[in-house]
């Protein structure tokens, strides 16, 4: 039989308040049973179901972490015009692929985030992501606009690069062979 160890139990406050807004907002009353109800299942989700903690040793910099930002700002917009021209040019052709990219870092939090800012750039989607050797697998609208399978992969790398440089430590960035200084 499994005995529970309560001790081990870790809950993080503001994101019980955020599951319980949410809980509040999906029944669309805000009532004291809501609420009440709203804080139960946001403590019963990290009692019984913990997301594993994922280390950040980074270091924030908000030059690198603006840059970040405005290009991701940027891509989102021109990509947006772009997929909207795929959509209204009727004899365009597009050929989709789906290119694999070696990311640098193995960490949980950076492939993450790589792939989130690529996923959110319309006509492009990262399909899979492997954490055990940090490869990204990106289905792209149309490989011949994107400028092909190498330009994919220089453009997940460049995103990589900026957002290590905008929150890794010092460490990270040099075990991928990056300065916080290089130009963006």
């Amino acid at each position: 039989m499994r005995r529970w160890r309560l001790s081990k139990i870790r809950v993080s406050v503001p994101t019980v308040i955020w599951i319980t807004a949410i809980w509040v907002l999906l029944w669309g009353q805000v009532s004291p049973g809501n609420i009440v109800a709203g804080l139960l299942v946001g403590l019963s989700v990290q009692t019984f179901l913990p997301l594993p903690t994922v280390g950040y040793h980074g270091r924030i910099r908000p030059r690198r972490l603006a840059n970040l930002i405005s290009r991701f700002a940027f891509d989102l917009v021109v990509a947006s015009f772009q997929v909207a021209w795929l959509a209204l040019d009727p004899r365009h052709n597009t050929r989709s692929a789906i290119v694999g990219v070696g990311l640098r870092t193995e960490s949980d939090l950076y492939l993450a985030i790589v792939g989130e800012i690529a996923s959110l750039v319309p006509g492009s989607v990262v399909v899979e992501a492997l954490r055990r050797n940090g490869m990204v697998y990106v289905h792209v609208l149309d490989l011949d606009r994107a400028g092909g399978v190498e330009a994919v992969r220089e453009n997940i790398l460049a995103i990589e690069k900026r957002v290590l440089q905008a929150i890794a430590s010092d460490q990270e960035l040099a075990a991928v062979g990056l300065q916080a200084g290089d130009a963006p």
